[in-house]
């Protein structure tokens, strides 16, 4: 058990500034030059990796139109819809892979896959990828699992719906097949998810559970919820991006556009240079300020032997006077000396 993977370049586990991970998903449209244009716009994020979908129709599902294969009417985005004729409009062709994977590269991503079949594993491998992603429907798919460990490159495992004895069979799967680390995803797997299902005390009970890095799968609206999963210990964020939500797409509505990815590379970076440690008392950066904390200061010209009264003597910033709490023990006293104006009150002066 680690609590650190390694991914590409990246050191991803607690303690880790977060890995942010934009997915590109079905978000292309089926055109090559916009799935560039995204590869480019993540690069220019400053998110660390950009994760594609290595799927066919046929890899994933069948050309089936039963009701067993359409999603429910009810569904937000989908509702109604035939998987097959889904999965064609958002798959990514394998041909466009080794192209994609090159512009990542060149503008300085890392780039990895969720892989759904072992023709994908195929593909990814000599591609030569340096981890994969599973799904959280291929949670329970263990056949998978074990052939992706077997490449002895670290898996990234989702679990959106599964239980805690589903994702302790994916983890064992995944290390007695030889994976080169895991780390898990907390995830919602609704499209999109309400923040108020996120949950994301749970964070901190998986990394205690299983002893491995974990992170947040985010289909919520916006950047509020994955930036505050790093107070929760998030090491890894992953959230669907987009060019544009106005132009459509399968995940669009949940996606983030590149302004907003740009945000939460930001924000989530703060987020987790903000958590600091457990010390209470000033810290560096403050001590200008315990400069100008309150004190006893003479606030009037005054002679020797002149009482200390509330008009010549009050708690005023700067600090380099007696605390405050000592005005009522000076007060009616009498000055042993000239005093001008501006001096911090001592002792010696009463």
């Amino acid at each position: 058990m680690t609590m650190t993977v390694k991914i590409g370049p990246h050191v991803v586990g607690a303690g880790e500034q977060p890995f942010v991970v934009a997915e590109m998903s079905g978000n292309h449209n089926g055109d090559l030059g916009r799935a560039l244009a995204i590869v480019d716009a993540v690069a220019a994020s400053g998110a660390h990796a950009l994760k594609v979908q290595t799927y066919r129709p046929d890899t994933i599902t069948i050309d089936v139109d039963t009701p067993a294969f359409r999603i429910s009417g009810g569904h937000e985005l989908w509702g109604g819809q035939n998987l097959y004729r889904l999965y064609e409009r958002a798959h990514t062709p394998y041909e466009w892979h080794e192209p994609i994977f090159t512009r990542a590269r060149e503008r300085g991503l890392t780039v990895f896959s969720s892989p759904f079949d072992p023709s994908a594993v195929e593909l990814l491998e000599g591609l030569d990828v340096p981890a994969y992603k599973i799904a959280s429907s291929e949670l329970v798919d263990l056949p998978l699992i074990r052939l992706v460990a077997g490449t002895g490159k670290p898996l990234v495992i989702s679990t959106g719906m599964a239980t805690v004895a589903e994702i302790d069979a994916a983890v064992r799967t995944a290390r007695d097949g030889g994976a080169g680390g895991i780390v898990l995803l907390a995830c919602t797997a609704s499209y999109p998810a309400p923040p108020a299902d996120s949950n994301l005390r749970r964070i901190p009970v998986l990394a205690d559970a299983f002893g491995v890095p974990v992170g947040l799968s985010d289909h919520t609206p916006g950047i509020g919820v994955p930036v505050a999963s790093v107070a929760l210990g998030a090491c890894f964020i992953e959230k669907h991006v987009t060019l544009d939500r106005t132009d459509g797409g399968v995940d669009s509505d949940f996606s983030l556009n590149p302004d907003e990815l740009a945000a939460l590379v930001v924000e989530s970076a703060r987020a987790h240079a903000a958590l600091g440690g457990t010390a209470i008392g000033p810290t560096p950066a403050e001590r200008e300020g315990l400069r100008f904390r309150r004190s006893l200061f003479v606030v009037a010209d005054v002679r020797a032997g002149d009482e200390v009264t509330a008009a010549n003597v009050r708690s005023i910033r700067p600090a380099g006077g007696l605390p405050p709490v000592e005005i009522d023990r000076v007060l009616g006293r009498t000055f042993t000396t000239d005093v001008p104006r501006g001096t911090p009150l001592t002792w010696d002066l009463v």
